[in-house]
């Protein structure tokens, strides 16, 4: 068993943009098939530039804010609630297009 709070993990740099913070809860030692568990903040206009896992799928949950993911050239809005799950090889993108922080919560899983 492994217990982590998000006060608990310094923040760090998303590896796609640097300039966007993340908290990791969960690293890929720490469960089969795991990459990360994490918490990223990006704030307005903030973009993680379009790329693709050919070996991992992630899962994305928005906590708060607004944004769009782009998968696959098709651009879907990202609002409190929404879940969105990306397959090995989908390319996609992230940007915060609202006026407040973009709060994702997401894993991504080796296939």
């Amino acid at each position: 068993m492994k217990i982590t709070g998000l006060d608990q993990v310094p923040e760090e740099p998303v590896s796609h943009n640097p300039a966007i913070k993340k908290r990791v809860l969960l690293r890929s030692h720490d469960l089969p098939h795991l990459t990360n568990f994490s918490q990223a903040h990006f704030a307005p206009g903030q973009v993680a530039p379009g790329h693709s896992h050919p070996d991992m799928a992630e899962v994305f949950f928005v906590a708060s804010g607004q944004g769009t993911m782009t998968l696959n050239g098709q651009p879907y809005p990202l609002t409190p609630g929404t879940c969105i799950a990306v397959e090995p090889g989908e390319h996609h993108e992230v940007a915060n297009t609202g006026l407040e922080d973009l709060v994702l919560t997401y894993f991504g899983l080796r296939v």
